[in-house]
């Protein structure tokens, strides 16, 4: 039989494929549509189209033939394959549709398999959630290595019209003084902006689109006290865009539980102990304005309510609240409040 009648063949689940572009073997883990299935290769999952797989039979077929070739050839394809499989260009969440036909034999996009990629250096440990209009609907805490692929979940299509709003905190799996205890960043996209990436991306005859989260994870940043001077001539003029880029990265959640802010608490007054809690509120709640959060947790517990009475007495008299609101959360009860912000 030839190669082309084999391509057309249905592959099912745990058939062993080649790979025709990389000449690797693989193993058919899951059945996206008629046209895609997804493969691991030595535990690195990816979508690929039919078309680009074939069964290693063939390749028997041909390895003596490769081998008669010049050895230089067939060690520049191996050190260019390297090279491409390990570009460090940043950490992606990556989206890959999955199409399904109507009853008149349309096509269109039935969900989202949504991916972690990391391209970089470093391995991470994360945090992900996923909400609608403020509603967490999917949450998820582990670990991604150097260069891997990590599945997330899947999303209906038509959810993308409820505004998702997709949350990453990470920090790194070997810390690194150098380094900032903690990065988050975020992804909120538009429903029109979703359907142009997916005709694009048809029209390229890709499998996936993606969006980046950052290029590379941030260095700690010490900003020193700065004296107020009327003479310019004495000091250094920062751009507000220089000027947030020496800042410390913001946090969507603060958690001002004392034992989280200190070890010395068991030391402290109940006054030093609110002191201290007010203070790291309102550094992560200047931190959240200047980088443009637009919304943010702060975790009090339930106790006395002081602390939390303390806070919204606060956030009553700042103008760039838009509201706040201490609703029952699956996840602290009573004992948080969430804010918005307006700019």
């Amino acid at each position: 039989m030839s190669n082309r009648y084999f391509c057309k063949m249905k592959f099912e689940i745990g058939d062993k494929v080649l790979v025709l572009h990389s000449s690797e073997e693989g193993e058919i883990v899951d059945i996206i549509n008629k046209e895609m299935v997804m493969v691991d290769v030595h535990g690195v999952r990816f979508p690929a189209y039919i078309d680009q797989l074939d069964f290693p039979y063939f390749k028997k077929f041909t390895e003596r033939s490769l081998a008669q070739k010049p050895k230089k050839y067939v060690d520049d394809i191996r050190k260019e394959k390297s090279n491409q499989n390990k570009i460090a260009d940043g950490v992606w969440l990556t989206f890959l549709p999955v199409f399904d036909s109507d009853e008149f034999g349309d096509e269109f996009v039935k969900e989202l398999k949504l991916h972690l990629i990391n391209n970089t250096v470093q391995g991470y440990h994360f945090s992900y959630s996923l909400n609608y209009f403020g509603k967490d609907d999917f949450e998820l805490n582990n670990q991604i290595h150097t260069f891997e692929d990590f599945y997330l979940h899947d999303i209906a299509f038509e959810d993308i019209n409820d505004s998702p709003n997709f949350q990453f905190e990470f920090s790194l799996l070997t810390p690194d003084k150098r380094k900032a205890e903690h990065y988050e960043t975020g992804l909120k996209i538009k429903p029109k902006n979703v359907f142009l990436r997916v005709e694009e991306m048809k029209k390229k005859n890709e499998a996936t689109f993606s969006y980046k989260l950052f290029d590379e994870y941030p260095d700690k940043t010490v900003v020193e006290k700065m004296e107020v001077s009327t003479s310019s001539r004495d000091h250094k003029i920062y751009e507000v865009s220089q000027a947030r880029n020496l800042l410390e990265p913001p946090r969507h959640e603060v958690d001002l539980h004392i034992e989280k802010l200190t070890d010395n608490w068991s030391h402290m007054s109940s006054f030093e102990m609110l002191t201290l809690q007010l203070q790291t509120f309102e550094k992560y709640f200047d931190l959240a304005l200047v980088h443009h959060l637009p919304s943010m947790i702060v975790i009090h517990g339930v106790g006395s309510g002081k602390l939390r009475d303390e806070i919204h007495d606060l956030l009553r008299m700042k103008r760039n609240v838009k509201s706040f609101i201490n609703q029952y959360h699956a996840r602290y009860g009573y004992g948080a409040t969430e804010i918005f912000f307006q700019y």
